[in-house]
């Protein structure tokens, strides 16, 4: 990290990524094309869990390169009379892989929980419903970084 006075604690890039809306998951193809695509996600232990279709591009890539980088930005704010701007973001980089049985059942109701936390039950359901149409990934973060400009 060049700006070493900006960095962030560990807690406290984990406390981002517990509360960010949303990540950037980036790849590379097999021809070296690099691709990134926003996503909802959740965080269960050291792992980033998300869920997608069955099939599509980024399965493409998964299948090349299971290496990826995931980035959340959190709260912003531009300070114009300082020609800047006011961030905190984590960058983490893992390994994907594709969750099968019970951790996939933790990572949908991870998603529930995070983003749907009055509606678990009919979550739950909903999960029942759709498990065969989705797919459900998880990064292993193996590197978490954050810094900030408070």
């Amino acid at each position: 990290m060049r700006r070493a006075d900006r960095a962030i604690t560990q807690e406290e890039a984990i406390a981002l990524l517990n509360r960010g809306e949303y990540g950037i998951l980036s790849t590379v193809s097999k021809n070296g094309e690099p691709y990134g695509l926003p996503l909802s996600y959740c965080v269960v232990d050291d792992s980033i869990y998300f869920h997608c279709a069955v099939d599509g591009k980024k399965l493409e890539h998964f299948k090349h390169n299971k290496s990826v980088s995931f980035c959340v930005v959190g709260n912003t704010e531009i300070l114009q009379s300082k020609f800047s701007t006011k961030y905190e973001s984590v960058i983490l980089s893992g390994k994907i892989e594709e969750s099968f049985y019970d951790e996939k059942q933790i990572g949908l109701e991870g998603l529930v929980h995070k983003y749907s936390p009055e509606f678990i039950d009919k979550g739950i359901t909903y999960i029942a419903s759709a498990l065969e149409e989705t797919k459900v990934f998880r990064i292993k973060i193996t590197n978490l970084s954050g810094k900030a400009r408070k």
